[in-house]
């Protein structure tokens, strides 16, 4: 499955912000196993580093951005992606740069704490909570049929 990771999820990991951080932590080892394959979008790239920057310094920031190039494919964003999150039924402007940006790299969803804010949008949408029981539910599926 491909999913592309709302700025918030990786966010709510590298901040540990409870009760959010454990559920999507646990899907960001998911991502790091490969038994998903994660996208972010390149303005969540700039985002954090900007968030972390503040925070921790820019050294260190610069280490946590390379930390998730090792684990993520990032989703361009160029003027096509743009110019459709404009025409875009999903009101506020940032999800719908995200959400054209994961149509254009064919993601299967959208993991974001926020799936109210996408529910305009075309692509399935999920909080870590909801995917973690949606993949938890394909396992034991796959495994009662064996």
């Amino acid at each position: 499955m491909k999913i592309l990771v709302d700025t918030n999820v990786v966010l709510d990991v590298m901040l540990d912000r409870e009760p959010f951080s454990l559920p999507a932590a646990i899907l960001l080892s998911k991502v790091e196993s490969k038994k998903l394959v994660g996208f972010l979008g390149a303005t969540t790239i700039t985002t954090i580093y900007y968030i972390a920057r503040k925070t921790v310094g820019s050294e260190q920031a610069r280490t946590e951005i390379d930390k998730l190039f090792k684990l993520f494919e990032v989703a361009p964003i160029d003027k096509p992606i743009l110019e459709s999150a404009v025409k875009s039924e999903i009101s506020d402007f940032e999800d719908a740069v995200l959400h054209e940006a994961g149509k254009n790299v064919e993601v299967d969803a959208i993991v974001t704490r926020n799936p109210k804010d996408f529910k305009k949008g075309t692509l399935p949408v999920y909080s870590s909570e909801e995917l973690l029981k949606l993949l938890e539910k394909e396992d034991s599926d796959i495994t009662s049929w064996n």
